[in-house]
């Protein structure tokens, strides 16, 4: 049974257009300037920026007298808030789930954030596992998060394991970089930009995850009929649902 690796934010979840929202709202009930939303989302830079440093900037602009931990909270709350999954992405886990798929998740972030996301948008039921960076203390692209996104899903890492694993990202260093790193194949989500890194290079690449479950389903290093019908009915045709506890996607404590 192979396994399917994605990142999280602007993979599964559409986290930018949610950040969007949140500053189109935090502007509109502190009465502030809606042309200011471009300075926002520019200062956001795709999430990559800490927040400290956003909602520093944001305190100084406007004034605010509000603690950068008040901020952060109202942030926090207010984004996941506007966090969903789109129908067409539940579609194409369903998809690859129906295909006999083990599916899981690596997302590099803060545990209560990044797990609040997968579990306010109904993740945790269409997935096997996930591993996050900080309670997993390793990073994308290090390999090691790889691996264990892997056994937090129940997939063995032995053999030639990363011959059956695909990973699906739209962040290069991270996601592409690291799936290249630990042997994995890859498609990178190009959301219309070019490709900029000369060292490595995607497997594929694909505009959106719905094309990219669609390209990895009908590569040749796909499962065989065969293979599909008896995991199927090893999971008793099970199309929604966690293929293991949700538990065993963070770590304990």
């Amino acid at each position: 049974m192979p396994l399917l690796l994605l990142d999280l934010d602007n993979t599964l979840l559409p986290r930018d257009a949610a950040f969007r929202a949140w500053a189109r709202d935090f502007l509109a009930e502190h009465r502030l300037p809606s042309a200011d939303l471009d300075w926002l989302v520019t200062l956001d830079g795709g999430g990559y920026v800490p927040r400290s440093t956003v909602l520093g900037a944001a305190k100084r602009r406007y004034g605010f007298d509000h603690t950068l931990d008040f901020l952060l909270a109202h942030y926090r709350r207010g984004i996941n808030s506007h966090i969903h999954c789109p129908d067409s992405h539940v579609a194409a886990l369903r998809a690859a789930r129906d295909a006999g798929w083990t599916i899981g998740i690596v997302s590099n972030g803060g545990t209560r954030p990044q797990l609040e996301k997968i579990r306010r948008a109904g993740l945790a039921a269409l997935v096997d596992g996930w591993v996050i960076s900080e309670e997993a203390r390793c990073v994308k692209p290090d390999p090691l998060i790889f691996e264990i996104g892997a056994r937090r899903c129940g997939f063995p890492i032995t053999g030639d394991w990363t011959a059956h694993t695909w990973m699906v990202g739209d962040h290069a260093p991270a996601d592409i970089a690291g799936a290249t790193a630990t042997g994995l194949r890859s498609v990178w989500l190009h959301h219309g930009r070019p490709w900029a890194e000369l060292g490595y290079r995607p497997t594929l690449s694909a505009p959106g995850l719905p094309e990219a479950v669609g390209m990895i389903l009908s590569s040749r290093n796909a499962p065989s009929t065969a293979t599909v019908a008896a995991a199927l009915a090893a999971r008793g045709r099970r199309t929604t649902g966690p293929a293991v506890p949700a538990a065993r996607g963070v770590a304990a404590g």
